[in-house]
């Protein structure tokens, strides 16, 4: 029951840092978006958003593991 609501707390987080994500910083900038290249270097809080958004997609992933390894016994 616990790793059900941590799950649901970190997939609420984890939508609500992709929405603050930069536009362009995705697919869309690479067919069309401003700038010149393919890579951009990400400063300040646009770059702490990003670390942010790997750690969590991390942390849902480790508890749907454990979710089903739970499930398991």
């Amino acid at each position: 029951m616990i790793i059900t609501t941590l799950q649901i707390a970190v997939s609420i987080a984890l939508v609500v840092l992709i929405l603050l994500q930069e536009r362009s910083a995705g697919l869309s900038g690479i067919f069309g978006g401003e700038g010149g290249g393919f890579y951009q270097t990400r400063r300040g809080l646009e770059k702490l958003i990003f670390i942010a958004t790997v750690v969590l997609a991390a942390v849902f992933v480790a508890l749907a593991l454990a979710q089903l390894l739970v499930g398991r016994f």
